[in-house]
């Protein structure tokens, strides 16, 4: 089991979304984060002023998945996030000891099975 993490450009969050619940990953946690990494601050004008943008919106999407769903996880968001741009994110993988799902108590692999099936 691995918890995928990745930071994407916000206006490729459906993209990503349509490409990880083709390839049967249902499970997400999305949230709004900023920074900055290769991209450093830009100059933009506001008002006729110039000012400098530091940190840029990305969301941050946290994935669970077992085995089998880790490369077709990475590879959907990949494909849906690229736009060949500095700035398009990094994705992290890293391994869970375990995981339950609360509601019914089930562990590891059974908690990361979608609800109804």
């Amino acid at each position: 089991m691995k918890l995928i993490t990745a930071l994407i450009r916000p206006n490729r969050l459906q993209a990503v979304k349509e490409e990880l619940f083709a390839a049967g990953v249902r499970g997400i946690t999305i949230s709004r984060a900023s920074g900055h990494g290769g991209q450093a601050g830009s100059k933009e004008t506001y008002r006729g002023s110039p000012y400098i943008v530091e940190f840029h919106e990305k969301v941050q999407l946290q994935i669970a998945v077992s085995e089998p769903f880790i490369q077709p996880t990475i590879d959907a968001i990949v494909k849906a996030a690229r736009t060949g741009n500095v700035g398009d994110g990094k994705i992290f993988v890293q391994p869970l000891e375990q995981v339950i799902r609360i509601r019914t108590g089930e562990a590891n692999e059974e908690a990361l099975t979608p609800v109804g099936t």
